[in-house]
């Protein structure tokens, strides 16, 4: 007896789980950055930055787990480890020389946008792919990155 899964062709299918594999390497490698960036700040105003990045990271690794979750709903491997993502995240690698508040925020904001970007050019992807959910979920995952975007980006105005 087949067990019934999602109604998407194969290709569609494989076409998606591609997709969200790669922005979770993305986001998990994010969320590693934001608390690198959280560990290591030095100056004027630390404590309203410090306590900024903690829900920033915890709303990525809410995004990590839904986008996880949806590579496996489509029958795929979700590809999260540690091995995996510092090979396939498409983010500029973090420095781990600065401490400076301006020059975290500057890094994180660099990060932040590029992967909005993607998400958004991925949105458009799946959705053409045939999987609204997919698109969903990455639409969600778009507000979040240009909401806090917008937070890192006002403190350095």
């Amino acid at each position: 007896m087949k067990t019934p899964s999602i109604a998407l062709k194969a290709n569609a299918k494989s076409t998606v789980i591609d997709i969200l594999n790669a922005r979770l390497a993305d986001a998990i490698d994010l969320a590693l950055i934001v608390k690198q960036a959280h560990w290591n700040l030095k100056g004027t105003n630390f404590i309203a930055v410090h306590e900024m990045l903690d829900p920033m990271r915890t709303a990525i690794d809410g995004h990590v787990d839904i986008i996880a979750e949806r590579v496996a709903q489509l029958d795929g491997i979700a590809l999260g480890t540690s091995q995996i993502v510092a090979k396939s995240s498409t983010l500029t690698a973090y420095p781990t020389d600065i401490r400076k508040i301006p020059d975290h925020l500057q890094a994180l904001a660099e990060r932040f946008a590029s992967l909005a970007n993607q998400v958004r050019e991925d949105i458009d992807a799946t959705d053409e792919a045939g999987d609204a959910d997919a698109a969903d979920i990455l639409t969600a995952f778009s507000r979040d990155l240009d909401k806090n975007l917008w937070f890192i980006k006002s403190h350095l105005e």
